[in-house]
């Protein structure tokens, strides 16, 4: 970023500060202080950054996030894969491997709720929205299989629970990240100290550069997707069809919302770790691609079923009249 002035005689950019350190001061500040401004027709409103949060862990912890978020897409994308094929589901084993099931979904909440540490190698600042469209993508492709209606409800309500948790969380990550990407690209150095800037406007939460929210629309309806089919499997059969017609509509709503935010978040995301962020998103792309050619072979085998029903279905009347001739 260039030097930029408020008078002649003040410099707003001073370069002994360095780029890198100032990167870091805004991306990790979560308090934003305002102040009073002595020259209020250019500089209304006066920020500098009050607190930020403690040192990140080692990169050994970023790695590891790494790994296991690499070996969960893979669980997704294998599962997936093998019902397109149209081989064995592996209900039993999948629900442990899946990032919605119950080993892999509190790794994710301990992820994301200390998440602002975890910024070396792996930033949950900047894959964290991946990696909750992921956990969305599992939920949604993939239902619980329980044997009875009983652990079905409480494997889904707990799914339902760990997606609000982890949207907090997620929030809890990429809202200073964001307010700091609006500080920084949508502000002038007043030269005060590092973080000092001065604005036009007023620094809201989470900047007004990127609107992207895990507590959102996209998280609701998939929580609401995730409860409706907990009330088509418990309730009468009758009703349960006009649940499961309901349940099918919310579910196809729901891949477009989360396709709507891959490609607001591939287009609007601060341009930081672009290669990662890539690859990241990347992958979701796959994942909803294979969503698509998953439903379009589910049709066609429902498809060739019926025809197959039908033409078996015909053989058997034509037999019939046939003995009724003799």
């Amino acid at each position: 970023m260039s030097g930029q002035f408020l008078s002649t005689e003040k410099q707003a950019f001073q370069p002994e500060w360095g780029l890198e350190n100032i990167h870091m001061t805004f991306f990790t500040c979560v308090r934003w202080q305002v102040e009073e401004t002595m020259d209020p027709i250019n500089c209304p409103y006066h920020y500098f950054c009050d607190s930020t949060y403690p040192g990140n862990y080692p990169p050994a912890i970023d790695i590891l996030l790494l790994l296991f978020t690499t070996a969960s897409y893979l669980g997704i994308l294998v599962f997936t894969a093998m019902e397109i094929a149209g081989g064995r589901n592996f209900h039993q084993t999948r629900r442990y491997l899946l990032p919605s099931g119950p080993f892999s979904l509190p790794v994710i909440l301990i992820a994301f709720a200390k998440g602002r540490r975890i910024n070396t190698i792996f930033p949950l600042s900047s894959v964290g929205p991946a990696i909750f469209q992921l956990l969305l993508i599992s939920a949604l492709a993939f239902d619980n299989e329980a044997g009875s209606e009983i652990k079905y409800a409480f494997f889904e309500a707990s799914t339902i629970s760990g997606i609000l948790h982890a949207s907090l969380y997620l929030d809890s990550v990429i809202l200073p990240y964001y307010t700091g990407f609006d500080a920084l690209v949508s502000s002038t150095f007043s030269g005060e100290c590092t973080s000092c800037v001065c604005r036009k406007e007023v620094l809201v939460v989470g900047g007004m550069l990127v609107s992207y929210r895990g507590w959102s629309g996209t998280t609701f309806l998939v929580v609401g997707t995730l409860f409706l089919r907990i009330i088509s499997k418990a309730i009468a059969d009758d009703k349960g069809k006009a649940a499961m017609l309901i349940k099918s509509a919310l579910e196809s709503f729901c891949w477009t919302l989360i396709t709507i935010d891959f490609v607001y978040l591939t287009k609007n995301s601060p341009p930081q770790r672009s290669i990662l962020h890539g690859a990241a998103f990347g992958g979701v792309f796959v994942l909803i691609c294979l969503h698509v050619l998953r439903k379009v072979c589910a049709q066609f085998r429902r498809w060739h079923l019926g025809n197959e029903k039908d033409a078996k279905d015909a053989a058997k009347n034509h037999h019939k009249t046939g003995c009724r001739g003799m």
